[in-house]
């Protein structure tokens, strides 16, 4: 079938369709496409995900002195939250943009918004110098930090996803994916290099390097965003796109339920984010484990994800996205309470293998999420359905896991608790998926609801 869209030349099955199975990833344009899905979406997760290292290591004694530790850290990890709970937002705001105006935009909107909320977070003063004002200042920040990558999330995937032929969209949807445990790898990297200075160095400047550093980083991904062509879908329905004034209406209006079942899908991946990466941290340390190792180790382990992600994304284009992301959930439920001890362990090799096999587990989740999600809804909402399912389980599940978690420790003395809950979250996430579509042949190239 022919298609033709203004200013570009005819495509023969154009992407996203069911047929499309046997086209390549390996051309020109789209080796650019998915460069720019990895390194923006890596850009940005590197700013966002700092902050949540930071938040575990830094923070408490910056912007919350004076306070009883175990106190200082649930306030640090509730500002965390902060950027969590305002991701839905951006992927409402950007994904109204997105949707009727175009993906290519946003992708630059959202990585020029980052770059500044990180910055101005490297520039800003302590609760020594200002008060009161710090920590207020820090959740202003962590708050655009969190709309300008609720934006980011979903057009990287979707400009990957859209131009991919249909039977590879989930390894090229999880391009996006990618970017989390790549920037995530380097960010821990940056501040582990930044905790080797003696501590009081380190507490009084050094952790600020890493978020500066940031500007560099945006200035390379933007030089490659802005040579990536808008997505074909989008172009090919624009006129119908033009004409819908909020699409997140129309989300809720036909598309509630996939909404709600795509937020607990993706809350598996994130609540394992969540416990590993942010408050496991600072529990480790706390239990007597080496920063610096537990640092290192953290870094390590988001290759181990990187390699399951981008392995479950390639099953996922051949088995279908739910049997593999029902292989990741039930390995979950089963390593819960041993990577838990291990953290609780107090050894930087009992952390780093917690780490590191929580890690890969959720690689397995996270590397066909990105097309579970976006093949949910369609092309005239996809964007805003996509990015609020996204984004409000990372509001749920990263976003307040690391607060529940240290409140359940701090109340209990154990984490007993803590594994008993998260079990019955990830089993009710289950449950989800199973009454899930499968959307692996589903055709993108309609416009609407069904």
């Amino acid at each position: 079938m022919s298609v033709h869209t203004p200013g570009s030349a005819p495509e023969i099955s154009p992407p996203g369709t069911a047929d499309q199975g046997e086209g390549s990833l390996n051309t020109k344009p789209m080796r650019r496409i998915l460069a720019s899905s990895f390194i923006g979406s890596t850009i940005e997760f590197y700013d966002f995900l700092l902050y949540a290292t930071a938040a575990s290591l830094v923070f408490p004694q910056v912007f919350f002195t004076g306070l009883d530790p175990a106190l200082a850290t649930i306030l640090s990890f509730v500002t965390l939250a902060a950027g969590y709970v305002a991701r839905p937002l951006g992927g409402i705001i950007f994904g109204h943009f997105g949707d009727r105006l175009g993906r290519k935009g946003v992708l630059v909107t959202s990585m020029v918004s980052m770059g500044i909320a990180t910055l101005l977070m490297g520039l800003l003063p302590g609760t020594a110098q200002v008060g009161a004002l710090a920590p207020v200042l820090l959740v202003l920040l962590r708050v655009w930090q969190g709309i300008a990558v609720g934006g980011e999330w979903g057009g990287a995937m979707l400009i990957a996803l859209e131009h991919a032929p249909g039977g590879k969209r989930g390894f090229a949807a999880s391009f996006a994916n990618l970017g989390a445990p790549a920037g995530s790898s380097l960010a821990a990297l940056a501040l582990g290099a930044a905790s080797l200075l003696p501590h009081d160095q380190f507490i009084a400047w050094g952790w600020r390097i890493p978020f500066l550093a940031s500007v560099l980083l945006v200035a390379v991904g933007l030089v490659v965003r802005l040579r990536v062509s808008e997505s074909p879908l989008f172009t090919r329905f624009q006129a119908e796109a033009e004409r819908r004034r909020i699409p997140i209406v129309e989300v809720f209006r036909t598309n509630a339920k996939n909404v709600v079942l795509g937020v607990l899908v993706a809350m598996t991946q994130l609540t394992i984010s969540g416990i590993a990466t942010v408050w496991a941290v600072g529990y480790a340390v706390a239990q007597g484990a080496e920063q610096t190792g537990v640092l290192s180790a953290k870094s390590v382990s988001a290759v181990a994800m990187f390699v399951t992600a981008i392995t479950a994304a390639r099953l996922s284009d051949r088995f279908g996205r739910k049997p593999v992301i029902a292989v990741g959930i039930v390995a979950a439920i089963l390593f819960a309470y041993p990577m838990l001890l291990l953290v609780q362990s107090g050894t930087v090799a009992g952390f780093a293998v917690a780490v590191i096999v929580g890690q890969a587990i959720q690689g397995i989740i996270l590397g066909p999420l990105a097309a579970f999600l976006a093949e949910l809804f369609p092309t005239s909402v996809r964007f805003t359905g996509a990015s609020v399912a996204f984004q409000g389980a990372s509001a749920i599940g990263a976003g307040f896991t690391p607060v529940i978690a240290a409140s359940l420790v701090a109340a209990t003395g154990g984490i007993v608790l803590l594994g008993g809950v998260w079990i019955g979250v990830l089993v009710i996430c289950l449950g989800a998926l199973l009454v899930s579509a499968e959307g692996r042949r589903r055709d993108l190239t309609t416009m609407i609801s069904r």
